[in-house]
C-alpha cells in the first residue's frame, strides 16, 4: 500500500513541478496542467507528440492508484476510462466529507494545508480524451460481441458434437452388431494343419 503512495505521488510531484516552479504562490487553485497520458500537438510546428508515459507505465500507475485508493488523482487516458475516474473522484469527495466532519481532523487538513501538501492538489488536466465505443464493453464481452460465432477454435473442437452423436449411435446398438459379427465372420486365413495343394507346373507359362 505504501509502495503505491509513493508511486502514485511521485508521479503527481514530478509533472506538478513545472507548475511550482513558474507559480510558487499558486495563485490558480486549479490549474492547468497538460495531461501526460495523451498525445499533444505543438502550436510551433503543428506536429504530434506521442505521449509522455507509455501505456505499460500508465497500466501500472492506474494499478498503483487503485490499490491506494487515490485513482481520482490521475488523469484520464487509455488504461483509466471516464466513467471509472468519475466514479474513483465522487467517492473520494465523499470520503472528504465524512473525514472532515469533526473538529480535530479539520484542524489536521488545515496543518497539512498550510504545510504546503501540494501533490493531491485539484488539477485541470488539459487534453480531450475520446473514449472509442467498443461493442460488448458494457456487459464485459469486448472479444466476441457482434460475431455469428464465439471463437473459431480448434477443428476436433468443431466436430466434437458430430462425432459424440455417432459414438451415442453406434454405441447403443452395439451387442447387436457384435452378435452379428461373430455369427457371419469366418476367418479366411488358411489353417497351418490342412494339406497345401500341389502345384502344376505343365500351365506355367515357361
Amino acid at each position: 500500500m505504501a509502495a503505491a503512495m509513493q508511486a502514485v505521488k511521485r508521479f503527481r510531484m514530478r509533472e506538478l513541478a513545472p507548475l511550482l516552479r513558474n507559480d510558487a504562490k499558486l495563485s490558480n487553485p486549479r490549474p492547468n496542467v497538460r495531461s501526460p497520458f495523451l498525445p499533444h500537438k505543438s502550436a510551433d510546428t503543428g506536429r504530434w507528440s506521442s505521449a509522455k508515459y507509455s501505456l505499460r507505465r500508465q497500466a501500472d500507475l492506474v494499478k498503483n492508484a487503485r490499490a491506494s485508493g487515490t485513482l481520482h488523482l490521475l488523469p484520464p487516458g487509455p488504461k483509466l476510462s471516464l466513467a471509472e475516474l468519475a466514479t474513483a473522484s465522487q467517492a473520494a469527495a465523499a470520503s472528504t466529507a465524512q473525514a472532515s466532519s469533526s473538529v480535530v481532523e479539520v484542524a489536521e487538513q488545515e496543518a497539512k494545508a498550510k504545510g504546503k501538501k501540494l501533490w493531491d492538489m485539484p488539477v485541470e488536466w488539459k487534453g480531450e480524451y475520446k473514449e472509442k465505443e467498443v461493442k460488448g464493453a458494457d456487459v464485459g464481452n469486448r472479444l466476441y460481441a457482434g460475431k455469428k460465432r464465439m471463437f473459431k477454435g480448434h477443428k476436433w473442437e468443431r466436430t466434437q458434437q458430430e462425432r459424440h452423436r455417432e459414438q451415442k449411435m453406434l454405441m447403443r446398438d452395439m451387442k447387436a452388431r457384435i452378435e452379428r459379427f461373430k455369427t457371419t465372420y469366418r476367418r479366411k486365413t488358411p489353417s497351418p494343419v490342412s494339406v497345401a495343394r500341389p502345384v502344376s507346373y505343365s500351365k506355367l507359362p515357361f
